[in-house]
């Protein structure tokens, strides 16, 4: 489905009526509704896990279809995931299981319209779906995006891959969208197209794009603030980063530095932890780029995107080293080898680290203990390439063949 670009005064009239609309929606303060969570910085505030897991903290697993390494989502009484079948994993799929049981609520599949080939360790079903609490988005590595309700209702399917078809690589897309004030972002990046939309959510068509470097990357756009309180998209890149005004798509600053394309910033406390060189610290200013607070090269992550807890923050490499430093100076102040190999980012809960390594195997770290401390293991059997999410004080966790609610039994 090809839909048309409107004129800049009709897609601000458009942009206006979306906001006012969805302003009378909101989320559940303990819902996770996007990739790495709520504020894109992979901790669930409040929520209780237990530190020690058994096969007795496993509260349900749901069986899923197909393929499929994007995280699950949270909102309200529904859990979301994406999955895709079929020899070409051309059929793409989005499921929701009711949070209690999970149970399948419901299944919607589509035929995806763009490319779908992908390296063999992913996924036409790679990006993390985003909800904004009225509807769940989901984008794919085809580039075909659809939106449906959350009682799995289309609103609308628009395929990103025909309207731009150039937009692609061998090794598949990965970037998960976000939805912010009445705007879903996606960010589109390959050697031979590069853009990155904003979409009206009522709709899918664009209220603004703009061109991005052509290279290919695969980390996922972050919302923010800057100094004043105002919204800012954060755009990472070979090239270096850019804060982005999320209504309107302006460009309101620049750093130049080259950053990965695969892990993410992390937004913590006014300040970003880039994956750039290392870990790079940038404090926002008012009217001007980013300043760099610190850079230390000890502190490199991999494929998984830093963590920032109290005073530390943690980068975890793709072969379990997870080094801890001082948020102050950037100084290293221990490292601890977990069993890995890791793809999937940690995620935080009651002080605690919930690290899955890509052969199933939950650990929970203990940060708090002198050199850190792995105080338990639960170990899924099948392989983990999506970081898990947390809400209703339980850890979602897929597989390409299983969802797993996890958590206390007594608190389910």
């Amino acid at each position: 489905m090809n839909l048309f670009k409107p004129t800049a005064s009709a897609a601000m009239k458009s942009l206006l009526l979306a906001s006012a609309l969805f302003a009378a929606v909101s989320l559940h303060a303990e819902d996770w509704p996007q990739f790495r969570g709520p504020h894109g910085d992979g901790i669930a505030s409040g929520a209780k896990l237990p530190a020690k897991l058994d096969a007795q903290s496993v509260a349900w697993a749901a069986d899923l279809p197909g393929r499929g390494v994007s995280s699950p989502i949270v909102v309200g009484d529904r859990v979301f995931v994406t999955s895709a079948s079929g020899p070409k994993n051309e059929r793409l799929r989005v499921l929701c299981f009711r949070l209690s049981d999970g149970m399948l609520r419901w299944e919607r599949r589509f035929w995806a319209t763009g490319r779908t080939m992908t390296h063999p360790k992913i996924s036409t079903a790679t990006p993390t779906p985003a909800s904004d609490g009225r509807n769940v988005y989901a984008l794919f590595s085809s580039n075909d995006c659809v939106a449906l309700d959350l009682d799995g209702n289309l609103v609308w399917y628009r395929g990103l891959g025909r309207d731009y078809p150039n937009a692609n690589n061998s090794l598949g897309m990965s970037s998960s969208p976000v939805v912010t004030a009445g705007v879903l972002i996606a960010q589109v990046e390959s050697e031979s197209e590069s853009f990155t939309v904003g979409l009206d959510p009522a709709t899918g068509v664009n209220h603004w794009k703009i061109e991005r470097p052509k290279r290919s990357n695969w980390s996922s756009p972050v919302l923010t603030h800057g100094p004043d309180g105002t919204p800012v998209v954060l755009l990472q890149s070979s090239k270096g980063m850019v804060g982005v005004e999320p209504a309107t798509g302006k460009i309101l600053w620049k750093y130049d530095e080259r950053s990965s394309e695969v892990p993410s910033t992390t937004p913590s406390h006014g300040r970003l932890y880039v994956p750039s060189q290392g870990l790079t610290v940038l404090e926002p200013v008012t009217g001007g780029p980013p300043k760099q607070v610190w850079h230390s090269a000890q502190l490199r992550p991999g494929t998984a995107s830093p963590l920032v807890l109290g005073e530390r923050v943690y980068a975890l490499n793709d072969s379990g080293i997870l080094s801890c430093g001082d948020i102050a100076d950037g100084k290293r102040l221990w490292q601890l080898r977990l069993k890995g190999p890791f793809s999937a980012t940690p995620v935080v809960a009651d002080g605690l680290l919930y690290c899955v390594n890509e052969k199933g195997l939950v650990q929970v770290v203990d940060p708090a203990k002198p050199e850190g401390e792995v105080v338990s293991e639960l170990d899924l059997g099948q392989t983990v390439i999506g970081s898990p999410a947390i809400a209703a004080n339980s850890l979602f966790i897929r597989s390409d063949g299983k969802l797993w609610r996890i958590g206390r039994p007594s608190a389910l």
